[in-house]
């Protein structure tokens, strides 16, 4: 018979990590929050955020850009217990070290208290320890988009006029200063969210006390079916309640048929 719950971890990106900063450490919006750590300086964040505008832009991709990645770990209520400021502190220097880049975490409970969770924001980007500055060997033109273009010609009106949004940077000066690595692949992968499973699972199975707290990474290809979280103001919410009660009784059934000497 299974021993312990699945883990929980969930990935969102985000299009505005100052926005999400700001909400999920504000003890105005959250009612249970217990603790922030974050491994760098604030700015660092305001920067990183302009970076990935900058970038996104210059690359001329439709859609939204990225400026950092969250991830959303359910912990054991037993960890409650622990001091919360070496809990938050514990998982987000863990992360660092293991992934190489800055994160901010919060610890909370939602309104109920039924659930006990990290907020983990990371950065995709490491700030480099010299920026790579680039100085403009002769005049570049830059149009409305941001993009260079080759001459003068390209950004005038009818008039000979500089169009609005467009800009020329003369001989001498900086136009490029890159404080920022290049995105990290393995995030992008989707075999990241795995892994971080896997990661999460084992910190928190080294700090629960009691064996029968620890959690495990569900597995995929077991005959049991994982139940789905159901999300504020979710207007599925009926249909994912009964979708889990069906998915709980077969478990069940799982459990049972296991426990008789049915093979998987």
């Amino acid at each position: 018979m299974p021993i312990g719950r699945n883990s929980f971890i969930q990935m969102t990106k985000l299009s505005n990590v100052k926005g999400r900063i700001t909400y999920i450490s504000s003890h105005a919006k959250q009612e249970n929050l217990y603790a922030v750590y974050e491994t760098t300086e604030r700015k660092f964040w305001r920067e990183l955020a302009k970076c990935n505008q900058e970038e996104f832009a210059k690359s001329g991709t439709i859609g939204k850009y990225i400026e950092a990645r969250e991830l959303i770990i359910a912990l054991p209520e037993g960890l409650y217990h622990y001091e919360h400021d070496y809990l938050i502190k514990h998982f987000a220097t863990d992360f660092k070290k293991k992934y190489g880049v800055d994160c901010y975490a919060a610890l909370h409970h939602n309104k109920r208290k039924t659930n006990f969770h990290i907020h983990l924001i990371f950065a995709e980007r490491t700030k480099l320890e010299k920026p790579v500055v680039k100085v403009a060997s002769r005049n570049m033109f830059y149009d409305e988009r941001g993009k260079h273009v080759r001459t003068k010609k390209e950004i005038l009106d009818a008039s000979g006029d500089i169009r609005n949004g467009c800009k020329i940077i003369r001989k001498g000066e900086v136009y490029e200063k890159k404080e920022f690595s290049i995105k990290v692949d393995r995030f992008k992968k989707d075999s990241f969210l795995d892994e971080a499973k896997v990661f999460f699972t084992n910190e928190i199975n080294q700090l629960v006390l009691h064996e029968e707290d620890k959690l495990k990474v569900f597995d995929k290809n077991s005959p049991y079916l994982a139940t789905k979280k159901i999300g504020k103001n979710n207007p599925m919410e009926e249909q994912i309640k009964a979708d889990n009660e069906v998915r709980q009784e077969w478990n069940r059934t799982v459990d049972r048929a296991i426990v008789s000497g049915v093979s998987e």
